[in-house]
């Protein structure tokens, strides 16, 4: 059947069905009660994932659009700026950060490893910044930054913490109050189980500060215009009504099945999968102790091209693994357990991996990386 396809990349994602049902409902207006009414509803539950009391903004963009839209806010020319990196999408919020006019200073990190909280103790104690950069999950390698510990220090600074949450927020906990995190930004299409099209940002106090007194140019991505109508409910400018209608429907699941046995699922996922992998000789990006819970980056084999192993499995089974991106293309690949993914998902991944390789010309014996994912899975949180 060759429209039946397996999606396991770190976005888009698998969309549920009963979302699918959701964005296609007739259109209705957004200047009404019902959206209004929505609108609030979805902030709410929102508040709970991101456990904030702060503004949350449901805005009409991609992951990106959200990223620039946290600097086009709190960067103004000539402010100095500390981008942990550790990846892709480290570097690009940096990137953000240099074309809105930050004096950037980049602290970054060797591919697959984890932000070193120590290292940047010791930045923040020996310079003054306006803003901090974080990624909570860097999708590029698989790690999984402490933006907890990250928070604490920068909480004891003027500076303002922005936390690109883009593929975490939704499957790996975040708590915005608890760790200070002054903006937090994540989307639709990741661990949310929508289509993309939507960034959600949340705004501190702290942070509102920053914002007002901003010179950045800012039309589109301007926050005290989102804010100007959040009080009413309502956005700026024409929002993605369909979306918005299926992020309600994809947070009431979030809720009904628990966001810890959410959390844990994809904990789960996440060990079953490196289990599996290691189980068939494969090298890990990430070490145990910062692996992402919601993707898992794996090298390939030696002599046997990363992407080769993706196109076997895409060609031959109809599932689709992520690259590896910037200095890891060609020599790794990924695979995403994250939303609307179950421990089927990860057995049939499991599956079309194993194949692949055998085609790709690697010694593996057929069943090995199931059974060591099988028996995570059966032992279950255990």
């Amino acid at each position: 059947m060759q429209d039946k396809n397996y999606l396991m990349i770190p976005g888009p994602t698998a969309v549920p069905p009963s979302v699918l049902e959701a964005i296609s409902r007739p259109m209705f207006g957004h200047r009404t009660e019902e959206f209004a009414a929505m609108y609030k509803r979805i902030v709410e539950k929102l508040q709970m994932v991101f456990q904030t009391k702060n503004d949350i903004f449901v805005m009409t963009q991609t992951g990106t659009g959200g990223m620039e839209t946290a600097i086009a806010n709190a960067v103004s020319p000539g402010d100095k700026v500390l981008a942990l990196v550790t990846g892709n999408f480290g570097e690009r919020f940096a990137k953000l950060a240099r074309i809105y006019g930050g004096e950037v200073d980049e602290l970054s990190f060797a591919w697959g490893s984890p932000v070193n909280v120590k290292q940047v103790e010791e930045k923040l104690a020996a310079n003054q910044y306006k803003v901090v950069l974080a990624t909570q999950n860097e999708t590029s390698t698989g790690v999984l930054n402490d933006i907890e510990g990250i928070g604490r220090l920068v909480a004891k600074t003027p500076a303002l913490l922005l936390v690109d949450g883009v593929s975490g927020v939704g499957g790996i906990e975040i708590k915005v109050d608890e760790w200070q995190v002054d903006m937090l930004v994540t989307a639709s299409q990741k661990a949310m189980m929508l289509p993309p099209g939507l960034a959600m940002v949340s705004v501190s106090k702290k942070a509102w500060e920053v914002i007002e007194k901003n010179t950045s140019p800012r039309f589109y991505f301007s926050l005290p215009a989102a804010k100007n109508k959040y009080d009413s409910w309502n956005t700026p400018y024409t929002p993605g009504v369909s979306l918005y209608v299926g992020l309600d429907v994809a947070l009431d699941m979030m809720v009904k099945e628990g966001m810890d046995n959410v959390y844990a699922r994809h904990k789960l996922l996440a060990r079953a999968t490196r289990a599996a992998a290691r189980a068939l000789g494969l090298k890990m990006l990430a070490e145990d102790d910062w692996a992402s819970p919601v993707v898992t980056g794996i090298y390939s084999p030696e002599g046997i091209g990363a992407d080769d192993i993706r196109k076997i499995a895409k060609k031959e089974f109809a599932v689709t693994f992520a690259g590896g991106q910037g200095i890891l293309k060609g020599k790794a690949f990924r695979i995403a357990h994250m939303g609307f993914a179950d421990k089927m998902d990860v057995i049939i991944a499991i599956a079309a991996l194993e194949m692949a390789l055998k085609k790709a010309g690697y010694p593996v014996e057929l069943g090995t990386g199931m059974k060591a994912a099988q028996e995570v899975l059966l032992g279950g949180n255990d």
